[in-house]
């Protein structure tokens, strides 16, 4: 399984990104995927999850600003992100199946 996330980049308190998660090497459908993210000297922190059938859930420091999706179809996660914070900064990674993207950066400053 091959994981590639894009769309982190540097935006301001307040604003949005949208990141995803391009899958290759697998039956993207039938499996969850996850986005993580890590700040340096932390331990990486789940922010949001979406089933094969498409339940979520969402860290509670990201409920109401960040939605998940996917499109099964292109084999592709999304992570919408609005209302960021600060505190939103770091290295968002997605997984599925026990393999991991290399990793977007998003930060998120004045």
């Amino acid at each position: 399984v091959q994981l590639v996330e894009s769309g982190g980049g540097l935006v301001q308190p307040g604003g949005s990104l949208r990141l995803s998660c391009a899958a290759s090497g697998t039956i993207f459908s039938v499996y969850t995927v996850s986005w993580y993210r890590q700040v340096p000297g932390k331990q990486r922190e789940l922010v949001a999850a979406i089933t094969s059938g498409g339940v979520t859930n969402y860290a509670d420091s990201v409920k109401g600003r960040f939605s998940i999706s996917r499109d099964n179809n292109k084999k592709t996660a999304y992570l919408q992100m609005n209302s960021l914070k600060l505190e939103d900064t770091g290295v968002y990674y997605c997984t599925m199946v026990g393999s991991w993207g290399q990793g977007t950066q998003v930060t998120v400053s004045s």
